[in-house]
């Protein structure tokens, strides 16, 4: 890959990704565009079936400052271009919010283990609160970051979204 692309420009790189791995699957994706989106592929099933995806890409160490899904109708996928060249595939981590929820909950219990005083609830829209951590807004900091080692087993698991379009 180029030195460093830009946020916007890796983010459309990944959704086309994304789009691309699912259609090669037979299962229809449609890119949605704006700037101020909660859905960045909509897929659709031959029995008329809708589901959102929500793309999220690296070309560095974590995914910085997640929040999530909180659709059971929802997928999310990690799209890893970290030390990529050109030519290489990126890494695609799909989760449902089933699976979210989990490593939400794992990555929560990591950062009270490693700082037993910090003060963190996760909200109903499965995302992370640091409630004594106040952000230049003057809210408290909201989401999380979210390394590889995080999402192993969800590397490649394009059947999540395909078992969920297709069922009956």
């Amino acid at each position: 890959m180029p030195s460093t692309l830009s946020r916007s420009t890796l983010g459309l790189a990944a959704e086309y990704a994304v789009a691309s791995e699912l259609c090669r699957r037979g299962i229809y994706a449609q890119l949605t565009f704006g700037n101020q989106k909660k859905t960045d592929i909509l897929v659709f099933s031959p029995s008329g079936k809708v589901a959102r995806i929500e793309v999220k890409s690296k070309q560095g160490s974590d995914w910085p400052n997640c929040k999530g899904i909180a659709d059971p109708k929802a997928f999310l996928v990690f799209v890893d271009y970290q030390g990529r060249e050109l030519d290489a595939s990126p890494d695609f981590f799909v989760l449902s919010e089933r699976d979210w929820r989990s490593v939400l909950e794992k990555r929560v219990a990591e950062e009270r283990a490693r700082n037993p005083k910090r003060k963190i609830k996760i909200a109903p829209e499965n995302y992370c609160i640091f409630v004594d951590q106040i952000g230049p807004s003057g809210k408290p900091y909201t989401g999380i970051g979210i390394k590889a080692t995080h999402l192993t087993g969800y590397r490649g698991r394009w059947e999540t979204i395909a078992r969920r379009i297709t069922a009956g």
